[in-house]
Order: structure tokens, then sequence, then C-alpha cells
């Protein structure tokens, strides 16, 4: 069963705009699935994965170009980056878009040979897991907290309850997982670790110990939606605080973790620096961290650190769906006052909290007020032409229906993301 995903126009637009389009992403996220789709037989399709293609591929790729002329869909490009330059020349002389779609899970193998060898002629395209509006067959958009964007929003969003969302938070995100014959949790993911350790992680020279890299991906899994301070993450896996920036930006590169930055303004003084980090695929977390079932997770010390990556992975994810890079920040000051998400988009800075709770009220929002003084930036020896407006601000939590708190800010459900 063909889930339709929320990136399909966007990969459509990018392959009318460039001639080499390159699909990115996690393995088993649905890469090779898509574009097949979006294809419909109209180009060849070659995986180089097969052996016999792939050594064809790196010992002559000019004879590979000639055998699978394109319109062509090259799959896991990163094992025969030799290609590259033969496409690169195929293109230039052609001057036709869309002629090659290529896709590969090994972004930080691939990235530095795709943008040297084809600058200027790729389009690149990040897939994710899916979305909770894929999963409920519904449209995707990015997240805003507009009055007008939520109240439409409500209209199409099926409601879910604690469980429902739990189970889809233990779950997880793989396409395979929502089939009709969908394999066991845990044998996927132990297939997955396996196959991510010996075929993404084996080959990168920082990496000597794939034992020591998964002991590693442990300890970031409980760290889930918490500041990144490396000394402590180096000192639990027995690395060093330079190997872990290291390791934690392949986990970035493969896109299983994303890093929120800090919002910076030179009005807010106090705040500090650290980024918060986040597993975007909480079903994978969940497995890393032992936890046996949803209905645990939802009862666990943890509970709270799940529901906050997954609500922040659905908003991150309904941006790069639509092409765009996720305008999203987090706030926290030397008084450990924090704001889970800052949206800042146009000059407007959009608050939001992430609560488990079924109820928030004013306190959920009581945070929202150290950024005032980005509104008045002359009033703190700053320019004006600094200054920001504070939109529509956000509490999402397990509530039922979608409630003003006052007059700047609402209570939105969870199941509205």
């Amino acid at each position: 069963m063909y889930i339709k995903r929320a990136i399909e126009d966007t990969v459509l637009k990018i392959s009318k705009t460039f001639p080499v389009l390159l699909v990115t992403g996690p393995r088993q996220v649905g890469k090779t699935t898509l574009l097949k789709r979006l294809a419909l037989d109209s180009r060849k399709y070659v995986t180089l994965d097969d052996p016999d293609v792939r050594s064809m591929a790196q010992k002559d790729p000019a004879l590979f170009i000639q055998r699978y002329a394109s319109p062509v869909l090259i799959d896991e490009i990163q094992y025969a980056p030799q290609v590259l330059p033969y496409i690169k020349m195929d293109v230039d002389a052609s001057g036709k878009k869309g002629d090659y779609w290529l896709t590969g899970s090994q972004a930080f193998h691939m990235m530095k040979n795709v943008s040297e060898s084809l600058a200027g002629r790729v389009g690149i395209v990040n897939l994710l897991g899916l979305s909770a509006s894929e999963i409920a067959g519904i449209p995707s958009e990015p997240f805003t907290t507009t009055p007008e964007r939520l109240l439409s929003r409500i209209t199409v969003t099926p409601k879910k309850g604690l469980n429902e969302i739990y189970e889809n938070i233990f779950r997880g995100v793989f396409p395979a997982l929502y089939n009709e014959n969908a394999p066991d949790l845990a044998d996927f993911y132990r297939s997955y670790i396996d196959t991510y350790l010996r075929r993404d992680i084996k080959d990168l020279s920082q990496v000597g110990d794939e034992t020591a890299f998964y002991n590693f991906m442990t300890i970031v899994a409980a760290r889930t939606a918490k500041p990144i301070v490396y000394d402590e993450i180096a000192k639990d896996a027995g690395i060093s605080p330079p190997t872990a920036k290291s390791w934690l930006s392949i986990l970035v590169s493969s896109g299983l973790v994303a890093l929120v930055r800090p919002y910076h303004n030179n009005v807010l003084k106090r705040a500090t620096k650290m980024p918060l980090m986040h597993f975007l695929d909480t079903g994978l977390c969940a497995y890393l961290l032992k936890w046996g079932n949803a209905e645990i997770l939802e009862r666990g010390a943890m509970s709270g650190a799940f529901f906050e990556s997954w609500v922040f992975s659905e908003i991150y994810k309904s941006y790069i769906n639509a092409g765009k890079e996720p305008p999203l920040y987090c706030y926290r000051d030397k008084e450990k006052r924090e704001i889970d998400i800052l949206l800042y988009e146009n000059g407007t800075l959009c608050p939001i909290e992430i609560k488990k709770a079924a109820s928030s009220g004013m306190d959920a929002v009581r945070h929202f007020k150290v950024l005032n003084p980005v509104t008045e930036p002359e009033r703190f020896g700053e320019l004006e032409q600094y200054k920001i407006e504070i939109g529509t601000g956000a509490v999402i939590c397990m509530a039922n229906d979608l409630l003003p708190v006052d007059k700047k800010n609402w209570i939105v459900p969870a199941w509205m993301v």
C-alpha cells in the first residue's frame, strides 16, 4: 500500500528546475518508492545495490552512463561517486531539466561529492519518515500559529486520544510499519540498526568501533528533548568531547537527529547558546532505550520528553515536506526559563510551549514574556531596525479542543499539528 507523501509536489518542482534531482534521507523512509511512483514508468531504473551494476559504475562510469541513458532513476548513488562527473557532462550537453533522479542514504558521504561535481546543477530534497498528516491521509502544510490557520486545520484533522498518540510515538515513522503485512517492530528496528551500523557507519574513518557507536546512539536517545552538553555525553559514552561532537553530526547528517539552534538576539543578553536535540523518529528512540510497548512508554519517566520530540518532529517535517528550511529555534536563559520552540519568520517571533498535560492555562505561557524586550530594542541600547514583533503563541498539549488562553496565545491539541 502506497501512502501519499506530502513532499511529492516539492520533488516535481525541483525536477522541473534542475537537471539533476537528489532525494536523500535516512534508510527505509521510502525514497525509491516515492520516485518510482512519480516516474510512472517514464524513466529507466537502476540500483547500485546490485554488485554487478555497482562494479560497472565504479570501474567504467562512462559506459554506465551510456548503458543507463537519461531519463533515469539511479538508486543509492553514494556507492559510485565516480559517475557524478559524467552526469555533469551529460546534463551540460543536453540542457534538459530532470534528466537524472538520484537517491542516497549516506548524506555525510555523499554531499561533498555532489556539491563539488554537480554544483548549480542539482536540486536536493530531504525525505524523512511519515508525518502524522501522511499517516492520516490529510493535507500537510507548514505549521504556523496564526488563528486563521489553526481554525482551518481543526476542521480537517481527525481527533486522537492519548493512547493513539503514544501508539504512533512508539511505532515510529517508517512506511514499512504501516503496511498491512507490517513486520514485528523489534525485528524491524533490530535489522535497521544492524544495517545502519554495517553499511553506513563502518566506512567512516572517525568511527572505528561499531559497538561504541551503538552505545553512543543509546546515550543520545536518552537525552532527546534536552540541551546538548558534549562533556556529559562524552563521559557517559567513554569517548572524547570532540568525538562526541563528530558522532552526533553523523546522526544529524543521517536524518535521525535534529539540533534546534538557540535563538540569538542582542537584547536577550541572558539567553544561553546551547542547542536542543531531538530524535526525529521516536519509534527508533524507544527501541534503543528498550521501552516494551506504548502503554509502558506513556507511563514512564521519559513520557514527556518523547511527547515533546514527537511534536517537534511533526512541526519540523511540515516545513521539510514543503521544501522549506524549518525556521525553528529554542530559548533557554541563565535563570532556566525555557521556551520549547520559537518559530521565526518574516520578522515575527512565535513562541510555542509543549506540554503533555490535558489542560494548560496561563502558567504554560508565563515564560513567553521574556521575549518582550525584542519589541523595544532601543530601550536596551540596540538599533530600532532590530525590532521584532511577537506573534501568536501556542501551547501544544493533550487538550481536546482548540481554545484561546488570552488575546495572544492559544491552546492547540497535539493531534492538530
